[in-house]
């Protein structure tokens, strides 16, 4: 017995020294953003802090979240040079037709503005919108040939890389069906003419239309391809 007691005495100290196990650290809470015109400003709400920037970026404050008071349709944070009033109504940004979930009031050092937060809404319908693409089937589109797709009425045109192409559309809830694509037939090396082909071998079907809540456009083709597109106007 009396060999075992210093050998418990020794496990007992080094379990002393192991640091204890830590808790799992989980995904950072997204932050919360918001802008508005004239003059230009931007809102950016983290856990942590407030960071306006306003006056077109003459204008910048930095101060602690105090933590978001519940207000009538929304919350409220007040701190000695930022008051910040997030209702949840939607608003147009006043520069083009992209809506937003939020209307926001930032009051800077006695100075108040309006302007819109949280996540962008889908547009209303597609006529009138432009897009430029992200990635096509999953592979990023090549930087060095621009790309678009605009909806005009009930038609729709663009460059996916290479040539121009248009053709007709319409809509039906979600799915949206392109009639066959007149294109140019310029040959493009490299990705550009790579790209064209996975788009235009996409839009042969219906795609479903799907808008995530930072303004993008994804088309999902029935063979699960997809093309990821942002808003342009």
């Amino acid at each position: 017995m009396s060999k075992l007691l210093p050998l418990l005495a020794v496990g007992l100290s080094l379990a002393a020294c192991v640091p204890a196990a830590q808790p799992p650290q989980g995904p950072k809470p997204a932050a919360y953003f918001a802008l508005g015109t004239e003059p230009g400003w931007t809102l950016e709400i983290t856990p942590e802090r407030l960071n306006y920037n306003g006056d077109y970026g003459e204008t910048k404050i930095a101060v602690p979240n105090p933590g978001a008071r519940p207000s009538f349709n929304g919350e409220r944070y007040v701190t000695d040079r930022l008051t910040v009033d997030v209702t949840h109504a939607t608003c147009s940004d006043g520069m083009s037709d992209r809506r937003y979930r939020d209307t926001v009031t930032v009051t800077a050092d006695g100075k108040t503005v309006k302007g819109c937060g949280g996540g962008v809404l889908p547009p209303s319908e597609l006529a009138g919108t432009s897009w430029t693409f992200v990635s096509i089937g999953g592979v990023a589109v090549a930087g060095e040939r621009p790309t678009s797709l605009q909806f005009d009425g009930e038609r729709l045109s663009g460059s996916a890389g290479c040539n121009r192409f248009s053709g007709s559309y319409r809509v039906e809830g979600s799915t949206l069906t392109a009639g066959p694509l007149m294109a140019t037939k310029m040959a493009c090396p490299g990705a550009g003419m790579t790209q064209e082909s996975a788009f235009f071998a996409l839009m042969r079907g219906p795609v479903s239309l799907a808008f995530p809540n930072d303004g993008t456009l994804i088309l999902n083709g029935a063979d699960g391809k997809t093309a990821l597109l942002k808003r342009a106007i």
